[in-house]
C-alpha cells in the first residue's frame, strides 16, 4: 500500500485555510478537579470566537451534553455555523485525539491520519472512545484515513508547510509510546504519513507538561522557516534551562535548503501552582484560525508582550486573548483543545 506522501499528500500549516475547526466538548470531571463549571463559560468563549472565524464541529457524549453546549455557546455569542456530533469521547483533548488531516492537488483532496493514541503513556485510562475519534471524523468529511503506524498525539508536531516537522525527544522517543521503534524508524514514518523531509528535534518540555513535552507548549512555526520559541526570563526558575537548550538547537538548525531558520520568542507567564504542582502554562499554547489567533493569557505582563508578538506574526488576524487560568488546570490550553480541518477548494 502506498504511503500518503507517496500519494502526494502533505499536512499543511496552521496558517493555512481551513474549512473548519474540530473540538471534543470538556466534560471529564478529573481533568479540571473542582472547576469545570468555571472551565466551560471560557471554552464557550473560544468556541464563539472560532465560529466567526470558520464552521467549528463539535464532538459531544449525548443529546443532554449537546442541550448543554448550545446553551453556553448561545450565552457567549457563538454563530449558528457549530454542528454536533454524537461521538462520544473519554476527555476534551482533540489535537491529540482527533484525526490529522493532509491535502493534496488531486481527488480526493483530503484525507486524514489516524495515529495509535494512548492517552499520552497510558496515564489516564481509559481512553478507548478518544482512540475511535479520527475514524468517525475522517467518515464524516468522506476522507481517506489512514494508519499511522505508532503512537502520536497532534501537539507532540507541528509543520511549516515547506516539509519541515518540529517535535521534542522527550515526547517522541519516551519508551511509554512507541519502545519498538528507534528514532529514524520514527522519523520514517512521521515522513511517508505527512509528507515531510525533515525532522528537527528539541530537547524537554516544560514543567508539569504531562504530556512529556509536547511541542506546543514550547515552540512553533509561525510562518515557513520561522519559529516563535517561549523563553523563561527567571534564570532561577526551573524551566529556564531547559528552554534556553531547545533555543540554542534551534538556533541551529536549517531548513531545507541549508538556511538558519528565523527564531523569534515571547515570554514565559508566571508560575502557576495547583495544589502543589506546577501547571504548564504557557502562551505557546496558541490555536491559529482563519480569522483569529486563540493566545491563551494568564493575568500576568506577558500577556500584552506575547500578544504584541503574535499580531506581528499574523498582521490579518485578531489575536484573541482569553483567560486560561482554570483552563490550564487541565493542563492544556487552546492548542491542545482544538484540531484544524485543511481547506481544500
Amino acid at each position: 500500500m502506498k504511503t500518503p506522501r507517496q500519494l502526494g499528500y502533505r499536512m499543511p500549516p496552521e496558517w493555512a485555510p481551513h474549512q473548519a475547526t474540530w473540538l471534543s466538548w470538556p466534560h471529564k470531571e478529573a481533568s479540571w478537579p473542582g472547576r469545570l463549571r468555571d472551565v466551560l463559560p471560557i471554552y464557550a468563549q473560544a468556541v464563539a470566537a472560532l465560529s466567526r472565524s470558520e464552521t467549528v464541529h463539535i464532538n459531544v457524549n449525548d443529546a443532554a451534553m449537546e442541550a448543554a453546549a448550545r446553551a453556553l455557546l448561545a450565552a457567549a455569542g457563538a454563530t449558528d455555523d457549530i454542528h454536533f456530533h454524537r461521538f462520544p469521547t473519554n476527555d476534551a483533548w482533540c489535537r491529540d485525539h482527533g484525526a490529522i488531516f493532509l491535502v493534496r492537488e488531486e481527488e480526493p483532496r483530503l484525507a486524514a491520519v489516524d495515529w495509535d493514541f494512548n492517552a499520552w503513556g497510558n496515564k489516564y485510562p481509559p481512553y478507548d472512545l478518544d482512540d475511535e475519534i479520527p475514524r468517525q471524523m475522517a467518515a464524516y468529511l468522506d476522507a481517506i484515513c489512514f494508519p499511522g503506524g505508532m503512537v502520536l498525539e497532534g501537539g507532540a508536531i507541528d509543520v511549516d508547510g515547506t516539509g519541515l516537522l518540529l517535535t521534542t525527544e522527550q515526547c517522541l522517543l519516551n519508551p511509554n509510546r512507541n519502545p519498538h521503534l528507534s528514532q529514524r524508524e520514527i522519523e520514517t514514518r512521521l515522513c511517508e504519513n505527512l509528507g515531510v523531509a525533515k525532522i528537527l528535534w528539541l530537547g524537554e518540555g516544560i514543567v508539569g507538561d504531562d504530556t512529556d513535552g509536547h511541542i506546543d507548549d514550547i515552540a512553533r512555526f509561525v510562518a515557513p522557516g520561522t519559529v516563535l520559541a517561549v523563553v523563561e526570563e527567571d534564570p532561577t526558575d526551573e524551566n529556564y534551562h531547559p528552554l534556553q537548550e531547545n533555543l540554542r538547537r534551534l538556533r541551529r538548525m536549517t531548513d531545507l535548503q541549508g538556511r538558519p531558520l528565523t527564531v523569534l520568542t515571547i515570554p514565559m507567564p508566571p508560575p502557576l501552582v495547583y495544589e502543589g504542582q506546577r501547571l504548564p502554562a504557557s502562551h505557546a499554547n496558541f490555536y491559529i484560525a482563519n480569522r483569529v489567533v486563540l493566545l491563551p493569557t494568564f493575568g500576568g505582563a506577558s500577556d500584552a508582550r506575547a500578544a504584541e508578538v503574535l499580531q506581528r506574526c499574523f498582521p490579518d488576524r485578531e489575536i484573541v486573548g482569553l483567560d486560561c487560568t482554570a483552563v490550564v488546570w487541565g493542563l492544556g490550553a487552546w492548542h491542545c483543545l482544538t484540531q484544524q480541518v485543511p481547506a481544500v477548494e
